[in-house]
């Protein structure tokens, strides 16, 4: 039925898809494509009026481990779900206000990616936030599916698509076909694992303090799961914790092998176990078409390599890892039928 109320609210609303990532966020606006990417920071001040957000983002993460004792760097998502209600919602209400330069009548329609593995509680929280955050409806949608369609796979048809997104808080490992996900394993144990690991490997290696940025950089420099002689190194400042002054030390990718090996190897068995619950007939696929690897952690060097030679399986990178969630979404956007096909409850 026709409502000038629905249009008129139609008209205003620029359709959003989001990728409410522990590191990320991305938004990706209807006929506009991806509009925002900033990392999943918000810097509140606290005094004696309450708390207030200073800034969100970029901005925000710029402060991470640099502030004063009154402003504090929240990162609002945990191992993919959110861990702090309030500043999630403020985050994402900045965001919308953000791509829609400000205009307060907008209640767009939304649809989120959130792990496979979430509870009916976590998926309340995201439903929740969403819409105080000014959404008009909710969808969720999982994100080895939204993964699979920002990679182009063909979920629809009768075939295996298996796809490896490796987030900063969650791997997700799955199988799909005819547009249900036949398999789906979310292990919590990604990016800021990593970054975790590398940060405790050069304090204890090196008597070394450093924040989690520089843990970050350490990563996406060197980061490399199967280093070859002679080994890149990079020059790593910090602060002393015998001495207690700053000083700098010189680290190698072999050493940011070791530093990250238990994260990796878990990844590993996470595909491992997944090939070994997969229905013969779709196996027989994935023999066929391989394994696809989407996410921030598909970027790290080799990962891909390791992985063919511990499964044997064809494994790809997707053409634009860092985007296949939120093109995926944007896609089942554009096409409501999909959408109402794979969203979830």
């Amino acid at each position: 039925m026709f409502s000038p109320f629905n249009f008129l609210f139609g008209w205003l609303s620029n359709d959003l898809a989001i990728d409410l990532g522990t590191a990320n966020t991305v938004l990706y606006v209807k006929g506009k494509g991806i509009v925002l990417r900033e990392p999943s920071v918000v810097a509140v001040r606290k005094d004696s009026r309450g708390s207030r957000v200073l800034a969100v983002g970029r901005e925000a993460k710029e402060m991470l481990g640099r502030t004063p004792g009154n402003i504090v760097a929240i990162r609002p998502m945990k191992d993919g779900v959110i861990a702090d209600f309030e500043v999630t919602e403020a985050m994402l209400r900045y965001f919308i206000n953000k791509v829609h330069n400000r205009r307060t009548l907008v209640h767009p329609r939304i649809i989120i990616s959130v792990p496979s593995g979430i509870t009916q509680v976590e998926k309340r929280a995201v439903r929740d936030t969403a819409e105080s955050a000014g959404a008009r409806e909710v969808y969720l949608i999982e994100e080895p599916m939204a993964a699979a369609i920002g990679a182009n796979l063909p979920i629809t048809e009768p075939t295996a698509n298996m796809v490896v997104d490796i987030g900063g808080g969650t791997t997700e490992v799955a199988v799909i076909s005819l547009a249900g996900i036949v398999y789906a394993k979310s292990v919590r144990v990604a990016g800021d694992k990593m970054d975790e690991s590398i940060l405790q490997y050069i304090k204890r290696k090196h008597n070394l303090a450093i924040g989690e940025r520089t843990a970050e950089s350490i990563k996406t420099t060197l980061g490399d799961v199967l280093p070859e002689e002679p080994y890149e190194t990079m020059e790593v400042k910090g602060r002393d914790l015998v001495s207690g002054i700053p000083k700098t030390v010189t680290i190698t990718s072999k050493e940011v092998q070791s530093a990250i090996s238990e994260q990796v190897s878990v990844i590993v068995d996470a595909v491992r176990v997944a090939l070994e619950l997969t229905p013969p007939e779709l196996s027989a696929d994935i023999v066929d078409q391989g394994i696809v690897l989407t996410g921030g952690g598909a970027l790290l060097k080799n990962l891909d390599q390791l992985l063919k030679n511990e499964t044997g399986m064809p494994i790809f990178v997707a053409d634009d890892p860092l985007s296949s969630v939120v093109l995926g979404s944007g896609q089942a956007l554009d096409n409501l039928e999909i959408l109402r096909e794979i969203a979830i409850d």
